[in-house]
Formats: structure tokens, sequence, C-alpha cells
């Protein structure tokens, strides 16, 4: 019997769950893209963009997806035959590193496994073995989705500034930014890429590159930089056309411009970050009862490398795969796929799975997926410790007396 009909919920780790008041902003005809409310927006609407990044630099807006960020911000800095050091803590760094190779960039891998975040010290100690100044680039990822581990990315910053090395430091924040503290300039970030679709709540469509001044230098001798990627028109337009390479993404501008608007002038950035870091708590009090039955247990043992945005589970034995399609079916819920995790030394994708817990989120709907996700590994006898839910709803009811 499935008991999945009503609303259904969408708790894979973006796109994630987009308001109603954002789908409600883009349902409306196509306005003017040459003057009027379009054009008149994008100053305040950048302006906030960069408040989100806490940069004081610039931000260019490309239709694509988180992949589009990935190009753009490599095409802007990077000549063929540059080299990169790419930093590995699963699949999305590798998936960067690809794109870099594919656009003429020698790339290097140091790879952490997909269970530990970024050694700073490991990182360091190659830089200072670069003298010659070969590498122009280090490239990372905040918050890996496949793996949920979260780097710390000040530490990078340390390792380059101790090296005494000129590299930019360049970081993928598509799966955390609006959910996770990010201190643009104040962490010493050259250039950041993020997408829309998982913690500013907006249909996937558009991405973002974040730049700072050593960065626009970079850009003025990057052989790889074409004209649709160039993101100095995007920047600094003569023509609103510009901002865009042709033709502006004109829904999810309105959808994007309402979503700014919920998390900053309305919940505050800082309390959209603690939020974020309840739900991540609830989440984990209740894995920690379902792990004591010994066949399930987060990818990530320490609470502190763990992100935020998204938690991923192995199970033993390969029954992930069971678990999400039970919830699918049975209650309307949807878990995020193992994604990237079937190297020597993990585990198989079938016996992974995660949950998102970004964006738009409440109490009520959170706790929702955690019975949920209970009652799966009940109906299908996955060994697991008792409480979970109850741990959960006393994380909450804690959270919101203090």
């Amino acid at each position: 019997m499935s008991l999945r009909f009503g609303p259904t919920t969408l708790a894979i780790p973006g796109p994630s769950i987009v308001p109603e008041r954002v789908l409600r902003a883009m349902h409306r005809a196509s306005p003017n893209i040459y003057e009027g409310e379009l054009v008149d927006i994008m100053d305040e609407l950048t302006a906030d963009l960069k408040r989100v990044a806490r940069t004081a630099h610039e931000v260019a807006i490309y239709i694509g997806n988180g992949h589009a960020a990935w190009e753009a911000a490599l095409a802007n800095v990077c000549s063929h035959g540059d080299k990169a050091l790419v930093l590995v803590t699963g699949r999305f760094a590798l998936g960067w590193a690809d794109m870099a190779k594919a656009m003429g960039v020698d790339v290097e891998l140091m790879d952490f496994g997909t269970a530990a975040p970024v050694d700073p010290q490991q990182v360091e100690d190659r830089l200072r073995a670069d003298t010659a100044g070969e590498l122009k680039a280090v490239l990372t990822v905040h918050t890996d989705t496949s793996t949920s581990v979260k780097s710390d990315i000040p530490s990078m910053r340390k390792a380059l500034d101790a090296a005494g090395h000129d590299a930019l430091l360049m970081v993928d924040c598509i799966a955390c930014l609006g959910c996770d503290e990010f201190l643009m300039d104040a962490w010493g970030v050259d250039v950041m890429g993020a997408g829309c679709q998982k913690g500013l709540m907006t249909p996937a469509g558009v991405s973002f590159t974040f730049h700072g001044p050593k960065a626009a230098e970079a850009a003025k001798t990057a052989e790889c930089r074409t004209s649709y990627w160039n993101w100095d028109p995007r920047t600094d337009p003569d023509l609103f056309y510009q901002r865009f390479a042709g033709t502006a993404p004109t829904h999810h501008l309105y959808g994007l411009r309402e979503a700014l608007t919920m998390l900053l002038e309305e919940e505050g950035l800082e309390a959209c970050w603690a939020r974020h870091q309840h739900f991540a708590e609830t989440l984990w009090a209740a894995t920690d009862h379902w792990a004591e039955g010994q066949a399930l247990a987060c990818n990530i043992h320490d609470r502190a490398h763990r992100s935020i945005a998204v938690t991923t589970l192995r199970i033993e034995g390969c029954a992930a795969s069971e678990v999400r399609a039970w919830c699918e079916a049975a209650a309307g819920l949807t878990l995020g796929i193992g994604l990237g995790l079937d190297a020597a030394g993990t585990p198989p994708s079938d016996g992974i799975f995660r949950i998102g817990h970004m964006g738009h989120l409440s109490a009520h709907n959170f706790l929702g997926t955690i019975a949920t996700v209970d009652a799966a590994l009940k109906a299908l006898e996955v060994p697991h410790g008792e409480g979970a839910v109850a741990a959960a709803t006393m994380e909450i009811a804690r959270r919101a007396a203090a």
C-alpha cells in the first residue's frame, strides 16, 4: 500500500525545495528585456549576491548549472598549459579537474579520499616544493555533495600564505552557498563558483562566479577565455544584454530576487547559517541512534568535518537503494543516490544514500524526512538502533527553546 498521495518531499542535495513565493514570482509573462523592471532590479540583485558571498568584488551570472560555473571560473583565469593543483575529497573535485584537463590545463591531483577533508599541511608542503611557481591555481570544493565532507577554506589560504605561493585559490561552493558560512574576502578566496538551485532556493538554471582583483588581473592574459565565458562584460556591461551574452534568464532572475529577499531581508544570513547547523545536528542525533545497529553510519565520522547542507550515509549490504526506493514509492520522499564512491576501499553506490538538508526547510518537513527514513529501515528490516526519531524531536525542541 502506498501512502505517498499528497505533497511529495525532495530531500536530495539539490535542487532543493523551491518556496511557493519563488515559484509565484516566476509565474508571469516574459518582461521587456530592454528597459523597465527587469533592468532596474539587476544592480540590487548583484549587490545581494555579493552579500551572500561576503565579497566587495565582482559577480558574473551565467545561464547554466554548476558545471557552467566551473568552466567559467577556469576559462577566465587559465591559459593552455597552465598547471593547477586540485584537492580531491569526492566526485565533484574530480569533475572540475576533468573539465580543466579538457580545456588544456595540466592538472595535478592531491587525493584525500572520500571520508576526510583536505589536509592543509600536505597542501602547504606541496606548495613549498613548487619553487619554480608552476602551479597557477589551487582548486578545491567547500562541500562535496558525494561524500558530504566539508573542508576548511581559511586553512587553505593559510597554507598558500605560509608557503609564500602566488597561486589563485579557487573554491566550488555550489552545494553550500547560502547554507554554510562563507566569507570570500575575509578568507582570501580569489575565485568562487556557485549555483542558484541549492541554498539559494531557485530552480536550476543559473550559476555564478565571484572573483577578486588578483583573478581579474589573471583574466587579462587568460587564453582559455571566450566571448561567452568572459566575465568582464557581465560584471561591467555597457548594455544590459551583455550581462548574459544575450537574452537574460528572465524568470530565474525574478525567482532569485524573491529568494534573496527571503534569505537576506527576512531571515538574515547568519540566522540561515544557524538554521542549517541546527537541522544538520538534528539529523546527526538521529544517525547516532541508527548507527547502534552497526549497519548504518555517516560517511564522515568527525562532526567537525561534516557538511551542514547534506549528509551521506552508508549501509552495509547495499540496502541503501532499497531504502531510497521504499521512501519514494511508499511515502513520497526522494532521497539522494550514492554518487562516485565505487572506488577501491569505498562502499558501492548501492550502499549509499544522501539526505539533503539545504534551503527552504522547516522543522515540520525535516522531522518528516527523518521519520520516513526510520520507517523505511523498519519496513526493510535494516539493522538499526531505536530512538532516532525521539532524539531528533528532542533536538528540535531544545533548539527552539534556546
